[in-house]
C-alpha cells in the first residue's frame, strides 16, 4: 500500500518541485531526515529518493527566472571555508582512503543543501516549509516510536532506521530534541488557524519530548534538560511553562522504568560508567591525532580505522593530565569519537574545529541578533519567533552532540543556512517604524529645557 501510494504522489511532486524551487529544497531535506526507501519495498523502493530530489532542485533552481540575490554573510563564509578545509584534510587523511572520500563526498551534499537553501529561501512562506519538512520527517517518526512506546507501556526501545544517518538511538534523540523548538515555532504561527494543526503539533511536541525518554538516550536526556531551562529561562510565561512542565513529567512518570532511572542516575558518576569512560578515551585518542597533525588532521573517520587507533594507542600515556579513569583503548576494535567537537578535531586537526566552531558560534549570535533587531525594528511577530527557535535548535545540537559523532549532520547545517537567510533577506525587508509624534515631543523635551 505504501508502494502504490508513493508511486502516485511522485509525479505530483516532481511537477511541484519543478515549478517551485523552495519546494525541491524542502523536499531534498525531507528526504535526508526521513529515508523514503527504508519505508517502501518492491518497485517503489529502486529510485534514490535524497539523490532525485536533489537534482530535481538543482535543474529548478537553474531554470528559476527570478533568482534573488545571493548572500553568504559570515556564517555562510565560514560554512563554506570549513568545508575546503574538509577537502584539504581528507586529501592527506591518514586512515582508509576509501571511507575518507565516501564521508567527504555524503558531507559535500550536506553543503550542497545549505548552499541551495541560502539561494532559494526568500521569504516566509519557503522558510515555514523547510520547517515543515523537518516536522514531517523528524516529528512523523518521533509520533509513530512514541505511540508504540506508550502502548507497549514503555517497554518498545525507541531506535532509528537501520543504514540511515539517524539509524542510532543516541542520534535520533537528539534529532527530536533539535526538531522540538521548531514545532514550537509552526504551532505559535498555524495553530491558531486549524483545531487540527494546533492539537496535532501539541501532541507532536509532547511526542518528541516524550521520544527522548523512549530511546533511553543520556546525551538526549540531557539537551532535553538543557533545552528546557535554557527555554524556561527566555519565556516570559513562566508560570505556564511551568504548568506544563509538571504535565509533562507527571504523564512521563508512568512509562520510565527502574532500570531507565538507573540508566540516567550514571550521569552523575561518570568515573564509575564504562560506557562513558570509552568515550573519553576516543577523545583522548582524537586529542593525541590532533597532536601529531594539528594544522590538518587525520581525515573524516581516520580514529576508526584500526591501524590509525593502534598507533594512536601507543601514545596514550602521553598526556596524563588528560584524565581517563581506569579506561584503556580497546586493542581489538576502533571507536568513534562520540563528539562533535572531538570528531572534528581529530578529523580536521585544530584549524578545522576552530572553523567549525565559528560555525556554530556565529550562528547562534546571529540568529540571537536578528530576534533583538526584528523586535527593534517593529517586524511581525513571527520572525523573532522563528529567529529563537532556530537559535534554540542549534543550541540543543551544540549541548547533546558533545557526546555524539555527529559533526557533519544535514539539519545542523540546513539551520547554519537559515541564519543566513532570515538575517540577509528577511530582516532587510524589515522597515524601522517611525517614532509616532508623541514620541518624537518626548524624547525632544529634554533638549528644548536644556535650552531654556
Amino acid at each position: 500500500m505504501r508502494d502504490l501510494f508513493m508511486l502516485a504522489v511522485l509525479p505530483v511532486m516532481l511537477y511541484a518541485m519543478v515549478q517551485r524551487p523552495f519546494i525541491a529544497v524542502g523536499m531534498w531535506l525531507w528526504t535526508a531526515l526521513f529515508y523514503p526507501n527504508a519505508w517502501v519495498y518492491g518497485i517503489a523502493g529502486i529510485p534514490r529518493y535524497n539523490l532525485l530530489f536533489t537534482g530535481v532542485a538543482i535543474l529548478s533552481y537553474l531554470a528559476w527566472r527570478t533568482k534573488p540575490k545571493i548572500e553568504l554573510t559570515g556564517v555562510g563564509a565560514l560554512v563554506l571555508a570549513f568545508f575546503v578545509w574538509t577537502l584539504a584534510s581528507t586529501t592527506m587523511s591518514i586512515g582508509n582512503q576509501d571511507v575518507s572520500w565516501d564521508y567527504w563526498i555524503r558531507f559535500s551534499k550536506v553543503v550542497a543543501l545549505f548552499i541551495a537553501i541560502v539561494l532559494v529561501i526568500k521569504d516566509k512562506l519557503h522558510f515555514d516549509f523547510v520547517l515543515w519538512c523537518v516536522v514531517l520527517s523528524v516529528g512523523f517518526y518521533a509520533d509513530l516510536e512514541t505511540l508504540k512506546f506508550i502502548a507497549s507501556g514503555g517497554g518498545h526501545k525507541i531506535v532509528g532506521l537501520s543504514g540511515h544517518v539517524l539509524g542510532d538511538r543516541n542520534e535520533l534523540a537528539l534529532a527530536f530534541v533539535m526538531t522540538l523548538p521548531l514545532c514550537y515555532y509552526l504551532w505559535t504561527e498555524y495553530g491558531k488557524r486549524s483545531r487540527i494543526l494546533n492539537l496535532g503539533l501539541l501532541g507532536t511536541m509532547a511526542l518528541l519530548a516524550l521520544g527522548v525518554i523512549g530511546t533511553e538516550s543520556r546525551g538526549g536526556f540531557v539537551a532535553l534538560l538543557m533545552l528546557g531551562a535554557y527555554l524556561y529561562i527566555k519565556s516570559d510565561r513562566k508560570i505556564l511553562l511551568t504548568i506544563l512542565i509538571a504535565a509533562f513529567c507527571i504523564g512521563a512518570s508512568f512509562y520510565i522504568s527502574s532500570d531507565y532511572v538507573a540508566r540516567m542516575d550514571t550521569i552523575t558518576a561518570a568515573e564509575q560508567d564504562d560506557s562513558f569512560m570509552t568515550r573519553v578515551v576516543a577523545w583522548k585518542l582524537s586529542f593525541i591525532m590532533a597532536m601529531q597533525h594539528p594544522f590538518f588532521g587525520g581525515g573524516i573517520k581516520a580514529l576508526e580505522y584500526f591501524p590509525v587507533w593502534s598507533e594512536l594507542s601507543k601514545e596514550f600515556f602521553a598526556y596524563p593530565w588528560f584524565y581517563t579513569g581506569t579506561g584503556f583503548p580497546n586493542t581489538t576494535i576502533a571507536r568513534a569519537a562520540h563528539s562533535i567537537y572531538f570528531q572534528v578535531l581529530g578529523d580536521q586537526g585544530f584549524v578545522g574545529l576552530a572553523l567549525y566552531l565559528g560555525c556554530l558560534a556565529t550562528s547562534f549570535l546571529k540568529a540571537g541578533g536578528v530576534a533583538r533587531k526584528a523586535r527593534k525594528r517593529g517586524a511581525p511577530a513571527w520572525l523573532p519567533t522563528a529567529a529563537v527557535m532556530v537559535q534554540l535548535s542549534i543550541f540543543a545540537f551544540a549541548v547533546g552532540g558533545a557526546a555524539l559523532s555527529l559533526a557533519y549532520f544535514d539539519l545542523i547545517f540546513a539551520l547554519f543556512g537559515l541564519v543566513v537567510v532570515l538575517e540577509r533577506r528577511m530582516l532587510a525587508t524589515v522597515v524601522p517604524v517611525p517614532p509616532t509624534a508623541s514620541e518624537t515631543r518626548i524624547a525632544a523635551k529634554p533638549a528644548y529645557a536644556a535650552r531654556g
